[in-house]
């Protein structure tokens, strides 16, 4: 049994078949670390006033219980404490835990999308998903809910409208600050159904005076395509595309999992 906790990892996919969630308490800040957050956040809402300090999910940490078993640890907390990441010398951090969906097209290609100036990664390129909300109420977290919030990410950011419940687990990746994503793989659609839906979605909420999160797509099919998506990208986009390349989307052969 190996306990990882937010170190400094390489973007990776981590090849799991069995995934258990657990809750856990959030780490007690000092009162100088709360001011520090306090202040950062406070600056980057005067920055960006469409940043919100909502509930939030956040990964306190992972455990290998065998080759293939992962238990991730999470802490229930605001948008706020991310601000903790700005703060020099800080160690109270915690690292982000989200769901992102591969969306591929008919022939193959891999939908990814660029983060609109709206949000806290303005610019960069990675799949459609987002950080995890607390469940509501008695309700667990479990491998449905992380259907059903992938199902949400992927209908708000690109319009496509997928069931929860055709959505298939994919694998689990690790970004480089610790970070966990449960990564699941939706039905394939034609490019034309992808597209415009997508500039229906980017309408409806331009009409509403909101930017949407994503401000434009692409269709990829191999790593060596990353490059011609001018801006930075997200560092675990890499290894997930290389292993959808080399498997023909269907990612680790992973069967059966549970949670």
């Amino acid at each position: 049994m190996i306990e990882e906790s937010a170190r400094r990892f390489c973007a990776e996919l981590l090849d799991v078949h069995r995934l258990r969630l657990a809750e856990t308490a959030a780490p007690r800040l000092t009162p100088e670390e709360r001011q520090a957050m306090n202040r950062v956040w406070d600056a980057k809402v005067r920055d960006n006033p469409s940043f919100f300090d909502g509930p939030v999910l956040v990964c306190a940490g992972t455990r290998r219980e065998g080759p293939d078993e992962l238990t991730v640890s999470w802490v229930r907390t605001t948008y706020r404490h991310f601000a903790l990441r700005r703060v020099p010398g800080c160690t109270s951090w915690l690292p982000s835990f989200f769901v992102a969906v591969l969306q591929p097209t008919d022939d193959g290609r891999l939908l990814v999308g660029r983060m609109s100036n709206s949000t806290a990664a303005p610019g960069r390129w990675q799949l459609p998903g987002g950080s995890l909300e607390p469940p509501e109420g008695d309700e667990p977290l479990d491998l449905a809910a992380l259907h059903r919030h992938a199902a949400r990410e992927l209908i708000e950011e690109t319009g496509i409208d997928t069931r929860a419940a055709d959505l298939t687990f994919w694998n689990v990746t690790r970004a480089g600050n610790g970070s966990i994503g449960v990564l699941f793989r939706a039905p394939s659609l034609p490019e034309t159904r992808l597209r415009e839906r997508f500039k229906a979605m980017a309408a409806a909420e331009r009409a509403q005076g909101r930017e949407p999160e994503l401000d434009d797509i692409a269709l990829i099919h191999s790593t060596a395509q990353l490059p011609l998506l001018v801006g930075p990208h997200a560092d675990y986009l890499e290894p997930i595309v290389r292993r959808y390349e080399v498997s023909g989307g269907d990612g680790t052969g992973v069967t059966g999992v549970s949670i």
